[in-house]
Parts: structure tokens; C-alpha cells; sequence
């Protein structure tokens, strides 16, 4: 049997004292979840917003959530009320409907905007190239529910980890850019969110400040 909890102490011995530790636990039974907010976790992703839902509703309230899949506008409903971090924010349209939730939940609901740095079409995010024009538009401005507190990218799929260093730095430099140009006044635009279980050692090493890290705590996902 898999022993998550040495697993996580073994990973967050690694980390340095910046970075913080979300503990992706999908595909993974609540029971497993139990273990490490037991031994004293409270950062957990879910990239789907049922699996989300189930295992907010079976575990303690003390549980930070973070939704670090793609978010779908007609589900924002649903998580409004408890999620603590959205990461994968990847529009105005988005945006405005997590405004729009947090407003009927009377609850500031935090964000990371979602940069696409890598070179696969498939995955989601602000082009680089839009970012000053979404932060800079009437809409944003009038967005009192919703608090961006930094930035989110996943760089290519590859075993070549000079492109993933590459996607990363530039990730950095996009975050310094925006903080500079947008958040200036802003101390709580600090998060960085890049690197998972292949890659995070390089995405520290780039200025991540948050890992979301899953197989390497719960082992292999087994999809139904």
C-alpha cells in the first residue's frame, strides 16, 4: 500500500519555504485526502468540478480547494460558494462569470489568470499577446468579485527539458511584466503557480512559488 502521507513529507523536503504544495488529488478516493489533511495538508486540486463537489461535501471544511482544470462557465455555479483558488482562468468571459457567482455568494472569489506558454494548441490560456489588453478593458476594472492573485502556465508535454525551462522563464518574465504594468499597488499578485509532478524541480528553479503535484504523492491515476 502507497503511503501518501511519506510521500508528501519526502516532496515538501524538497520544496524551499516560498513555494507552496497543492496536492492534486484526482482520480483518488476521499480516504486518501483524509490521510494527508490529517497529517496536517489543507492545499487539494481537482480538475473536475464533480469530483470537486463530492469530495467537498464528504471532507472537513478546513480544506483549501484549488480547481486547477479547465473551468467551464455554466459550473462556475457550483464551486463559487467554497472554492479558494481558481487557477486556470483563461478569459474575460470566464472572469465575468466568477464575478457574477461571487456577487450571489457574497465571497471574493480568488483567481490566477492562465497564460498559454506552450507550444501544443491544445492547451488553454490567455495569449501572451492579450494579457495588457484584458487587464487594461472597462470589464475588468468593474470585476469586485473576483481578485487576480497571479499567474498560472503548463509548459509542452515533452522530455525535453530545455523547452520546459524556456516555457517557464518566459512565464517569469510575463508574471514580472504584468505585476510591473497592472498590479503595482497589488502585494497579494504573489503567486506564481507553475510545475507539476514532471517538471516542478525546473519550475522552481524558474520563480514557481506553487506546485501542483499529484502521482508522486497518490502514485499512477487510474481513470474509469
Amino acid at each position: 500500500m502507497m503511503d501518501v502521507v511519506q510521500n508528501l513529507r519526502d516532496i515538501k523536503e524538497t520544496l524551499p519555504g516560498e513555494v507552496s504544495l497543492v496536492a492534486v488529488s484526482k482520480t483518488k478516493p476521499a480516504s486518501m485526502v483524509m490521510d494527508l489533511f490529517n497529517a496536517g495538508h489543507l492545499d487539494f486540486g481537482e480538475n473536475k468540478v464533480q469530483d470537486l463537489l463530492e469530495k467537498q461535501e464528504q471532507l472537513p471544511g478546513k480544506i483549501r480547494w484549488h480547481m486547477i482544470g479547465h473551468l467551464q462557465s455554466n459550473k462556475v455555479k457550483y464551486i463559487a460558494p467554497f472554492v479558494h483558488l481558481v487557477h486556470g482562468v483563461d478569459s474575460l468571459k470566464l472572469l465575468k462569470v466568477i464575478n457574477k457567482e461571487g456577487r450571489k455568494n457574497d465571497r471574493i472569489i480568488q483567481c490566477l489568470l492562465q497564460i498559454h506558454i506552450a507550444s501544443e494548441a491544445s492547451k488553454f490560456g490567455i495569449s501572451p499577446e492579450d494579457i495588457d489588453q484584458t487587464l487594461q478593458s472597462d470589464l475588468f476594472k468593474e470585476l469586485s468579485f473576483v481578485k487576480i492573485r497571479g499567474l498560472m502556465g503548463m509548459a509542452t508535454f515533452t522530455d525535453d527539458s530545455a523547452v520546459v525551462r524556456e516555457e517557464f522563464k518566459n512565464l517569469k518574465r510575463i508574471f514580472e511584466q504584468v505585476k510591473k504594468d497592472h498590479f503595482t499597488g497589488a502585494p497579494d499578485f504573489d503567486i506564481l503557480s507553475m510545475g507539476m509532478s514532471d517538471d516542478y524541480k525546473i519550475a522552481i528553479e524558474e520563480g514557481s512559488n506553487m506546485v501542483r503535484v499529484g502521482s508522486l504523492i497518490f502514485g499512477p491515476r487510474h481513470y474509469s
